[in-house]
């Protein structure tokens, strides 16, 4: 009757060299670990992709 769907989100997260500001946001395709990224808002750093992981959401659904 009810069925658990499971549902993975992927997150960027990026790191500033100079202040070690961390930022999560959702993956975007081309993505990859240690490139530089853009500027930090805090400091004018630069921002480098630290990491990519998944997040698992259940979603409940009624057959």
């Amino acid at each position: 009757m009810f069925s658990k769907e499971k549902t993975i989100v992927a997150y960027t997260v990026e790191k500033c060299k100079l202040c070690g500001m961390e930022a999560k946001r959702k993956f975007k395709e081309g993505d990859f670990l240690f490139a530089t990224t853009s500027k930090c808002n805090s400091c004018d750093g630069l921002l480098n992709t630290e990491k990519i992981f998944g997040e698992t959401l259940n979603n409940i659904s009624t057959s």
